[in-house]
């Protein structure tokens, strides 16, 4: 990692910040520091209304400035179920729809502690079944397949979505991506069964400390947190699960769990493709482009939602020398899709051209860069079968 970067995270690190109590201070600095990019982007408001719930579910539409392609996604953001929210989210948000080239449908799902869990996983369930059918039925010339995709937390929320969509019987998302997962309930460091959460638990930004505590501030009940529906590795099928991409990051508390996720998932004769980022941070996918993390995720994403360069016998492993690929735990199975249209419209496209001091930032961002060729790998095989070795650690210490 490059060592300016390290020497911020450190910082950041140690910071003493009790999530407990300063949540409300942590969104307010958070919406305070997330600049207003709406004017140059198509944007589009709407409320779901949860019969289930009895409420409105805020939904937040991004058209990309790129030609469009067909497709969807629906976004769930990250925060450890706690803070974030479209508003912090929508640069994250603009950006991909530009970057993919799709529509992206953004949830404003309730957080914790006022509303702890389920409250925030029932808003995403239910705004997926609606985006689904409404995508399919308003859009269907643009429809093509219907993705879910979070980062963290919200990785957290879309991998149990698909999980309770299948224990449904309803219809399933064609793909799934989970960006650096929350898959777990355990994140203290002497009990964990993984390594990851000790390695990375200090110096890198999200500490283990604060993960557990937003566990914690989701899932009051210790008990309640083994429920599959909170620590989706938990779950006992996982069978007829949508493609799958999980990418990980090297630096990360929950790189272990999250890429033993896309183990079990593979095990259970899914198609899953596991990629890491090298020389980045939990929470790298909302920061500035400052290692290259971000160019290298998307390049990722597009291939695997437009299908490209990948081979059926690609299995969690495989080299990286020369160009970017995506591969590796590869199984099979496939959907179709679904999702939107006709919102009222919050901003117009504005484009505007590049300023001097654009330019210095791009300069002053470049000092964090590291120089590499390789900005991702797949796992080695004594990796993969260490994966293997933590899913066993795992289940034996909850028996």
């Amino acid at each position: 990692m490059n060592p300016l970067m390290r020497f911020f995270l450190k910082l950041v690190s140690r910071l003493k910040i009790d999530m407990k109590k300063n949540y409300k201070k942590v969104r307010n600095l958070q919406q305070a520091l997330t600049p207003d990019v709406s004017y140059r982007y198509t944007i589009f408001d709407h409320k779901i209304y949860s019969f289930e719930e009895k409420h409105n579910i805020p939904i937040r539409v991004f058209l990309p400035n790129t030609p469009r392609k067909p497709g969807a996604l629906l976004f769930f953001h990250g925060g450890g179920w706690v803070i974030g929210d479209i508003e912090t989210y929508t640069p994250t948000c603009a950006r991909m729809a530009d970057l993919t080239g799709q529509i992206v449908y953004s949830v404003d799902y309730r957080l914790a502690p006022e509303h702890p869990f389920p409250a925030g996983l029932n808003d995403c369930y239910d705004a997926c079944k609606y985006l689904m059918q409404h995508h399919k039925k308003f859009d269907s010339a643009m429809a093509g397949e219907f993705t879910l995709i979070g980062d963290s937390a919200g990785a957290n929320l879309a991998a149990v979505v698909s999980l309770r969509l299948r224990d449904g019987g309803k219809e399933m998302v064609d793909k799934q991506i989970l960006i650096y997962p929350a898959t777990y309930w355990d994140h203290n460091e002497e009990s964990s069964p993984f390594d990851s959460v000790r390695t990375n638990g200090k110096d890198y930004g999200l500490t283990s400390k604060r993960v557990q505590e937003y566990m914690e501030l989701y899932v009051p009940d210790p008990e309640n947190r083994k429920n599959p529906e909170v620590a989706p590795l938990m779950a006992n099928d996982f069978s007829q699960q949508p493609k799958t991409l999980v990418i990980s990051t090297e630096h990360d508390p929950l790189r272990d769990e999250g890429e033993a996720y896309a183990y079990a998932l593979a095990k259970a004769n899914n198609e899953v493709y596991l990629r890491r980022i090298l020389g980045a941070p939990h929470g790298f996918f909302t920061f500035p482009d400052v290692t290259g993390a971000i160019e290298e995720s998307y390049k990722i994403i597009n291939r695997f939602l437009y299908d490209l360069t990948y081979k059926s016998n690609q299995k969690l492993g495989g080299s990286n020398n020369g160009p970017k690929s995506e591969t590796q735990l590869n199984f099979k199975r496939k959907a179709k899709s679904k999702t939107e249209t006709g919102f009222r419209p919050k901003s117009k496209i504005a484009s505007e051209a590049t300023t001097k001091a654009d330019s210095k930032l791009a300069m002053f961002l470049n000092l964090f860069r590291k120089k590499t060729e390789n900005k991702s790998r797949v796992l080695s095989m004594a990796e993969k079968e260490k994966l293997g070795e933590f899913i066993a650690l795992m289940r034996g210490n909850n028996e």
